[in-house]
């Protein structure tokens, strides 16, 4: 699982970014992917996810409304569009790929496969 530029950078509060995460090396039929971040000073937290077989998805409250996980199956990636975003956005951002497709799981423990991380940092 790679991200893939463009990806990472510096927006401003209020502004969008998107993400996309890249399979290789596994079927991505199997398997949901999950976006992860890291925020400063902060524990790794599952972020959106989404299942490969029936296309649903989960996002975490904070988040809810703002950002859309999406998944291209003849492209073999996943998205992560996030809008209106704020100074508590930041962090380094990552994609995984559970061990399971659905119901897909937010918890990094049940990571099969993970992205190396992109950094994003929100300011006014």
């Amino acid at each position: 699982v790679q991200p893939v530029e463009p990806g990472g950078g510096l927006v401003q509060v209020g502004g969008s970014l998107r993400f996309t995460c890249a399979v290789s090396g596994f079927d991505l039929r199997y398997h949901a992917i999950t976006w992860f971040r890291q925020r400063p000073g902060k524990a790794r937290e599952g972020v959106s996810c989404v299942a490969n077989s029936d296309d649903r998805t989960r996002y975490i409250e904070s988040v809810e409304g703002r950002f859309a996980i999406s998944i291209d199956k003849t492209k073999k990636t996943v998205d992560l569009q996030m809008t209106s975003m704020r100074r508590e956005d930041t962090g380094v951002y990552y994609c995984g790929a559970p061990y399971w497709d659905r119901p897909c799981p937010l918890n990094e423990e049940d990571m099969e496969h993970w992205g190396t991380g992109t950094l994003v940092t929100v300011s006014s």
